[in-house]
């Protein structure tokens, strides 16, 4: 059972843990031990999940989740298998956890008129510096 928050708990039935080899240093367990964990969690079919968390965790734009809705998290930081495992597991509550939050609503404003007053006599003033630079051929 991995506990999210106290509301949310997801259970062990609904993770899939794959072991595969992981890739880097290691000696010589390196070619014989599947320390690396992948990760699967269905987040579009999975009960445990209120609506509004999985609109949001479905609605983020991130290359974890499949185009079936199915969240795949990929952990080898470690060099032993067991804690791989709780990497990945607190990884996943993590991305729920975040999900839970609601973003604040953005109000749009305008811009005061003394800021568009300070912007435009700032162009102004840049470009009657800039103006100051060019050579002027007829002079000469």
């Amino acid at each position: 059972m991995l506990e999210v928050t106290p509301q949310i708990r997801i259970g062990d039935d609904e993770l899939s843990e794959s072991f595969v080899r992981s890739s880097g240093p290691g000696g010589q367990n390196v070619n014989k031990v599947a320390s690396a964990v992948e990760l699967r969690f269905d987040v579009a079919h999975s009960p445990s999940l209120p609506d509004a968390v999985r609109a949001r965790l479905l609605a983020r734009r991130d290359r974890r989740l499949t185009d079936e809705g199915v969240l795949v998290i990929s952990a080898s930081r470690f060099r032993d298998q067991g804690r791989n495992r709780e990497d990945a597991r607190a990884r996943l509550a993590e991305i729920i956890r975040a999900a839970t939050v609601v973003a604040k609503k953005r109000i749009a404003t305008k811009p005061t008129k003394g800021s568009q007053e300070r912007r435009l006599q700032e162009k102004k003033t840049r470009a009657s510096h800039k103006r100051g630079r060019a050579k002027n051929w007829k002079d000469e």
